[in-house]
């Protein structure tokens, strides 16, 4: 019991225990990585896998020779695109029971108002919030419940993929094995999900806090 919880342990914290993982499994760590980055964003019960230090720490063993840089990157895309379709898959699945359903502790007109702002800003935050942890988990179960379109989610949810998947995989090719980089990598992290989060906030706090102009718009 000890053994399974020690290894379940270092699953969860595979970023920083990859380099043993290597070791003991070989080609299998791929195998892995992918049902790490596949259930971190396809299933919002596991927000607490590791996503963006993985990534970068991945990148940074592929630049070591351990593992190899273009099927690091195949993979870890299917993976996000895949849980992201699942993710949006449930909450659709989901959503038309909440629309119908006169459930006493959901607000149904709150919802229509989510799917309206997913209409018109849902692309822009699919994108965005690749790069938020537990964010990006539930972003694509409400743009599902919010009923967006199947055409429109895929095309935010690939480039969005891309974008995190590729950013982060290259940087820790390029700079992960920098000594500096290695020491302070968890502060680095945490920067880049400020930066991330930091517009999403400032945008929503603007939204909520804005009043609509008064009077009559000249001719």
């Amino acid at each position: 019991m000890d053994t399974f919880l020690q290894f379940v342990g270092m699953l969860i914290h595979i970023d920083k225990f990859l380099g043993i993982f290597i070791q003991h499994y070989g080609g299998w760590v791929y195998a892995i990585l992918f049902l790490i980055v596949f259930c971190e964003t396809g299933l919002v019960v596991l927000p607490f896998l590791p996503g963006d230090s993985l990534l970068f720490i991945a990148g940074a063993f592929a630049a070591s020779g351990a593992m190899s840089l273009g099927m690091l990157f195949v993979l870890l895309l299917l993976a996000a695109v895949l849980g992201n379709t699942l993710n949006y898959l449930i909450g659709s699945f989901i959503g038309p029971k909440v629309f119908d359903s006169n459930w006493r502790f959901l607000d149904r007109d709150a919802l229509r108002k989510t799917h309206g702002f997913y209409e018109r800003h849902g692309g822009k935050t699919l994108v965005l919030a690749r790069f938020a942890p537990v964010v990006r988990t539930f972003a694509p179960f409400i743009a599902g419940v919010s009923g967006m379109s199947m055409v429109r989610f895929q095309a935010f949810n690939v480039l969005g993929a891309v974008l995190w998947v590729g950013a982060l995989v290259i940087a820790g090719y390029f700079f992960g094995n920098l000594p500096f980089v290695r020491q302070y990598l968890n502060v680095i992290v945490l920067v880049g999900v400020f930066a991330a989060v930091v517009p999403l906030a400032a945008g929503a706090i603007w939204k909520l806090f804005r009043k609509p102009r008064g009077g009559v718009r000249p001719n």
